[in-house]
């Protein structure tokens, strides 16, 4: 356990925490935090939030897990990261981003500033989230997939008039996909593997893989050429 030195520091003495830890100022870690060697917790963050739900929230599971940080991630200032998620080695949150329960953020992977990660939500490894994103609960972001800067996912077809036999159902994004700026996925959707979302876009269907989709709503004009696939660009 470090010595507690950073001033405002409110650390919970059944947090598990790594002797080399560096906290900046005011930072809070409530009961339970599993926090791995190596990290970076910088000023105002705090960790394993309780989720406080609103009495309609579709929501329901309990939190039974601590938030766990593993080895050499960083947790930048104001960030929140609830109880029940799990951030992944090297793995950076953004300043004043959130990452809620029973999340999982996989190694390496960023999630930008001011970026919200609704809970249920599975993030691969070496993810590139840009500052704004908003990944809505029940969605899967397979490895090396690039969002950009204020995309967003929904999913909710009902918009809050959800009959019983309706389910939310986030986005899907297959490995190495990359979604423009601005791009709006509507639920349920399926983003094929190395497929090419650009800025601006709506997508309202399913995209194959390798599939280029422009527009409003958005439509696939042409295919993703092989010297731009992501094994290319690594040489």
């Amino acid at each position: 356990m470090p010595t507690p030195t950073a001033p405002g520091l409110v650390l919970s003495p059944d947090a598990q925490v790594a002797d080399d830890v560096q906290f900046g100022a005011n930072v809070v870690v409530h009961g339970g935090t599993v926090i791995g060697a190596g990290v970076v917790i910088q000023d105002g963050v705090i960790l394993g939030k309780p989720p406080r739900l609103a009495p309609t929230s579709a929501t329901v599971a309990p939190v039974d897990e601590p938030l766990v940080i593993e080895a050499g991630a960083s947790i930048c200032a104001q960030a929140i990261v609830f109880a029940g998620a799990r951030i992944g080695e090297g793995a950076i949150i953004g300043d004043q981003s959130y990452v809620r329960e029973r999340t999982v953020v996989g190694a390496r992977s960023l999630v930008g500033r001011a970026t919200c990660v609704d809970n249920d939500v599975v993030i691969g490894e070496r993810v590139r989230l840009q500052s704004g994103v908003y990944i809505t609960a029940f969605s899967v972001i397979e490895d090396d997939v690039f969002v950009g800067p204020r995309a967003m996912t929904t999913n909710d077809n009902t918009m809050a008039r959800r009959g019983p036999h309706d389910d939310l159902v986030g986005a899907t994004l297959r490995r190495a996909c990359r979604i423009g700026g601005g791009a709006i996925l509507t639920p349920g959707v399926e983003i094929g593997e190395e497929a090419y979302i650009a800025a601006g876009s709506v997508v309202t269907n399913h995209v194959p893989a390798r599939g280029v989709v422009i527009g409003v709503p958005g439509r696939v004009v042409r295919y993703v050429e092989d010297i731009d696939l992501l094994e290319s660009d690594r040489g």
